[in-house]
């Protein structure tokens, strides 16, 4: 059996309590070296075979796996946060799935909710947006037309930005292109739930001379919306006068 878990943002205790089992459980673990803090790995077993997946093809990952399928053996496959994000688990599940091994997936804390817990911030005020976006600029990795920046811009929602910091002057360009203001409030985010996390706000305007002095030049999440720094409407669901089926509306 194979178990594809999300080890969270990075603080070793926002992984999952299912996921810490699985770790603990395990005979072979790969984990994703670049990026999954190395701390978790302290909660396998000292004769667990632990790989890391930073060096490896997919092809070597998925031997890797056979190989302990063959010899009857428990693998935990360790993504950084939540593996449906920018995991590229699909191409891993699908093999799998050929191959005929059994495997599931644990779901895990994502970078972008880490994010908003480090700024102390709902992505989602009444009045000012109902809508995240996740997404990211086009690199290597080319991006629809209708999914680029500058496109999603235009919805002026709340938008968390992945894998796209070393781009932040032409990410800031798009966004302005698509319609949001200059003045409109960013943050930038690295490491997120880190001991060395950093935190840099600003505005598009000023974001790029602001984090030229900060050292942040990857694993960083890129947060713009009107409500990091707005006044919003009061959600109804609190509102005196308002009724749910848990409670009658106060005159």
């Amino acid at each position: 059996m194979v178990h594809i878990v999300g080890a969270g943002p990075g603080d070793p205790e926002l992984i999952t309590v299912k996921g810490q089992k699985y770790l603990r459980e395990a005979d072979v673990v790969i984990y994703a070296g670049s990026l999954v803090n190395p701390e978790l790995l302290k909660l396998c077993r000292e004769d667990a075979e632990i790989h890391n997946s930073a060096s490896m093809t997919l092809s070597e990952v998925v031997e890797v796996v056979a190989r302990a399928e063959r010899e009857g053996r428990m693998t935990v496959r360790l993504h950084t946060g939540d593996p449906a994000i920018y995991g590229a688990i699909q191409e891993q599940m699908d093999l799998f799935r050929k191959k005929n091994i059994a495997y599931d997936v644990t779901p895990g804390v994502s970078s972008f909710l880490a994010t908003a817990a480090v700024l102390k911030q709902e992505y989602t005020l009444p009045g000012i947006s109902q809508t995240v976006i996740i997404t990211r600029n086009e690199g290597r990795t080319p991006v629809p037309e209708r999914e680029k920046i500058r496109a999603l811009a235009a919805h002026q929602s709340t938008m968390c930005i992945f894998l796209s910091i070393t781009m932040l002057e032409e990410v800031v360009r798009e966004l302005i292109a698509g319609g949001y203001e200059e003045a409109t409030p960013i943050a930038i985010v690295q490491r997120a739930t880190w001991p060395e996390q950093k935190v840099v706000r600003a505005t598009l305007s000023t974001i790029v001379d602001a984090v030229k002095d900060k050292a942040i030049d990857r694993t960083a999440m890129i947060v713009v919306s009107r409500c990091l720094a707005a006044e919003y409407d009061l959600s109804r669901l609190y509102a005196p006068e308002f009724s749910h089926m848990f409670r009658e509306a106060s005159q």
